[in-house]
């Protein structure tokens, strides 16, 4: 969307589920209790479930779930590293693709095979030899572009990296820092994977002459800086142009009050790059047989069909059902760029070392 992200975030009142351990006790026998039947998840900020769902869940398997949100993928998937021996909670949700190799290199996550394993998508499967993450979305990292902008200047969306570079979009596109931010990332392993290991570097030199702009995370760049969203008109935002997510656009129908009969914003579809999110059960986890069962929660088609309208992401699960808003408004990418998942472990530190060094000094 993890991801990182997601649509959902920007300011539109879709709260967050936070659920805290069934209240306290002065006796540390019962502390000890509650804590056995708390399961913590730790995840990026984009994580969201419908109460109901999240409610059945806890209700059938006798654990109250505890969400610990901890700023943007890149973020959050470092910070849990540098944690592993001592960690926040028992599962980690929102690596993605990107950053996946740094965190089984990290030893981050213990193995564990969820029920249901055998519905997930084969082209989504990963670690089959270890069983060290869950899939449990997938979507696509793009280029949106606010409509009335391009309309009222009388000028033609971009629909390629290519077009990015042009003078007709100088100071146009915002992106996030690819060395803290997960679409961030994605953007850059995007162009990677288009004009290849010599010519990746000369494209961003390219685009950073054409003025473009770089900003921590999502949330600033899709909230505070983008003029299409409704977090960007609120704040008066002058770019037309943001790295964010395919399914952006959905969201910006289902929340605006009132819905427009379109979205007010479009996805280059020619600037994709496809994300997939996983889950993990933490290597010292406190609570594994309650990792383990929220993990198996993941993959079930209850909250694989409840997950696109809260996170703004695609199923991984076979048979799963995807919204109508989806198809109309933010259908997936005909030909999204891809690396393979060797291809990024060995190069994405490389990468985005020069690419910082290119891009922000």
């Amino acid at each position: 969307m993890s991801i990182t992200k997601k649509a959902t975030v920007f300011a539109v009142g879709l709260g967050l589920v936070t659920l805290s351990a069934c209240g306290s006790s002065d006796s540390g026998s019962d502390n000890s209790e509650a804590e056995s039947k708390t399961v913590t998840l730790v995840s990026h900020n984009s994580w969201a479930v419908s109460k109901g769902v999240l409610a059945a869940f806890e209700k059938q398997s006798g654990y109250k779930v505890k969400v610990l949100e901890d700023g943007d993928a890149g973020q959050a998937v470092n910070k849990a590293i540098l944690t592993k021996d001592n960690p926040q909670g028992d599962v980690f949700f929102g690596v993605d693709n990107t950053l996946l190799s740094r965190a089984l290199d990290n030893d981050l996550f213990q193995s564990y095979e969820a029920k249901g394993s055998d519905q997930i998508l084969p082209e989504f499967r990963v670690d089959q030899d270890k069983h060290r993450v869950t899939p449990v979305d997938t979507g696509d990292i793009c280029v949106n572009y606010d409509k009335a902008y391009f309309s009222e200047h009388e000028l033609a969306p971009p629909t390629s990296y290519d077009d990015l570079i042009k003078p007709a979009y100088k100071n146009l596109l915002v992106t996030e820092n690819a060395s803290t931010s997960s679409p961030g990332l994605g953007f850059l392993l995007g162009t990677a994977a288009k004009y290849g290991d010599e010519g990746w570097q000369d494209y961003w030199k390219k685009l950073k002459a054409n003025g473009v702009k770089v900003v921590d995370g999502w949330e600033q760049a899709y909230n505070e800086e983008f003029s299409g969203s409704a977090g960007g008109k609120k704040a008066k935002a002058d770019r037309p142009l943001v790295v964010s997510y395919a399914s952006s656009p959905p969201a910006e129908v289902i929340y605006a009050d009132p819905k427009p009969t379109s979205a007010p914003t479009g996805v280059a579809d020619g600037t994709c790059f496809r994300q997939v999110e996983y889950a993990g059960l933490l290597s010292n986890a406190k609570n594994a047989e309650g990792g383990k069962a929220l993990l198996d929660f993941l993959l079930t088609k209850t909250f694989q069909d409840d997950m696109p309208l809260n996170m703004f992401v695609y199923p991984v699960r076979e048979g799963a059902q995807v919204p109508e808003e989806f198809t109309e408004y933010g259908p997936q990418a005909k030909n999204p760029e891809t690396l393979d998942p060797a291809k990024i472990a060995g190069n994405r530190d490389d990468w985005v070392k020069s690419w910082t060094s290119l891009v922000l000094k």
